[in-house]
């Protein structure tokens, strides 16, 4: 029986105002690589509270849509309970990071990343400013 591994590494990713969406797959894939695990499954988390992580089809059409349906989900410029507190302006930022989640689980099969023809990892900025985002990588299974 092969002994599980336990892989561990971060990413930065720098993101325009948003929603901007940043297409991750490759840099995420040469982790995988880099970890040397076979099988297993791969966690990945973006830090802080105006950030998310999804798959999609990362052709522009689509991107442009998941970006109307984002704004839809929590209109910026509404009146939002984080802005009476703090007035900077993002209380949307926060509710639609929420809503899409800072973390996705993927299958690792056969050294690489398990998604679809069309499926690609993207990291979201939701905040009313650029950031520098840093994901965390962390990919457990056993080794090739």
């Amino acid at each position: 029986m092969k002994a599980l591994t336990i892989f561990c590494k971060s990413i930065e990713v720098g993101l325009k105002t948003g929603p901007d969406i940043c297409d991750i797959t490759h840099q995420i894939n040469k982790l995988v690589r880099e970890s040397n695990i076979e099988n297993g499954s791969l966690c990945v988390t973006i830090i802080g509270s105006t950030g998310s992580l999804t798959t999609i089809e990362f052709e522009p059409g689509v991107v442009e849509d998941l970006k109307m349906a984002i704004n839809r989900l929590a209109l910026p410029g509404l009146e939002y309970e984080h802005e009476k507190a703090w007035h900077d302006g993002n209380g949307h930022s926060h509710v639609q990071a929420a809503l899409l989640g800072p973390s996705i689980t993927l299958p690792v099969r056969d050294g690489s990343l398990k998604l679809g023809t069309w499926q690609q990892l993207v990291a979201i900025n939701h905040d009313n400013r650029p950031r520098t985002r840093k994901i965390e990588v962390t990919i457990t299974g056993t080794e090739v």
